[in-house]
């Protein structure tokens, strides 16, 4: 008899606790602590997958880019783009020639883009302020295209991040004293890119100061000229057609 009545006091003892609003807040937390994890990894999946299809990358060579960048590869050059990180990375011929001509594709439809702004840019301005001259761009003459330039022009300069011949590029070229418009490939707006670029390059800072040096994100210029060949690119208007000069 006893016995029983202990046992059911227990029992109850045990219904009451477990009922108690201490211990159903600490399960709601408990929940609640699990629920957002699972959410924020489901999340992270879903937005991988998607910027992996954004480069037109499988998710695995996504996880590949993102591993590379947090080694030397990612000191060294933080701003990379998948592309290009993996193509310097390339464990193979194949591979390289892959990552190439994702990177072409991507940048030629960002070039389409952009010069379909322009255009849209160009026809908004003359509606609205048909009297009034626009800023020159640096290397953008305006008027006619044909006209002939003449040997005061300035040189563009068309780099890449994680191009160490195109720094070598830079710096003979600011050696020799002359002004140049530097033009970084890839640099998806990003300053901060740039001036770090510019840094490691040695780029005098005065003469970005006082114009003789400008940097420039390319914006889609490089492959609008349409010239053969890999970067660094140092080119110049002649006779109304950009060439390539001898470096």
């Amino acid at each position: 008899m006893n016995s029983n009545l202990v046992f059911r006091a227990l029992t109850l003892s045990l219904i009451a606790f477990f009922n108690s609003p201490v211990i159903a807040q600490n399960a709601l937390t408990i929940a609640s602590t699990v629920a957002p994890s699972e959410e924020q990894t489901a999340t992270s999946r879903v937005s991988d997958e998607q910027q992996a299809r954004d480069w037109g990358l499988h998710t695995e060579e996504w996880a590949r880019y993102r591993q590379l960048m947090q080694g030397p590869l990612g000191l060294f050059s933080p701003n990379l783009d998948p592309l290009t990180a993996l193509g310097i990375e390339a464990r193979s011929d194949k591979e390289r020639r892959r990552y190439a001509e994702l990177q072409v594709q991507v940048e030629a439809r960002r070039a389409e883009k952009t010069l379909a702004y322009q255009r849209a840019y160009d026809t908004a301005w003359q509606r609205l302020h048909p009297g009034m001259q626009r800023v020159t761009l640096p290397g953008h003459t305006p008027g006619n295209s044909s006209t002939t330039v003449n040997s005061t022009d300035r040189i563009a300069v068309f780099i890449k991040d994680g191009c160490a011949p195109c720094g070598l590029a830079v710096q003979q070229l600011q050696a020799s004293d002359v002004g140049f418009d530097l033009y970084m490939v890839g640099s998806r707006a990003n300053d901060t890119l740039i001036r770090d670029w510019a840094k490691r390059a040695s780029i005098n800072p005065d003469r970005v100061r006082n114009g003789s040096i400008t940097l420039n994100h390319d914006a889609g210029r490089w492959l609008s000229l349409g010239l053969p060949g890999d970067l660094p690119a140092v080119v110049r208007q002649v006779n109304g057609q950009w060439q390539r000069q001898r470096q």
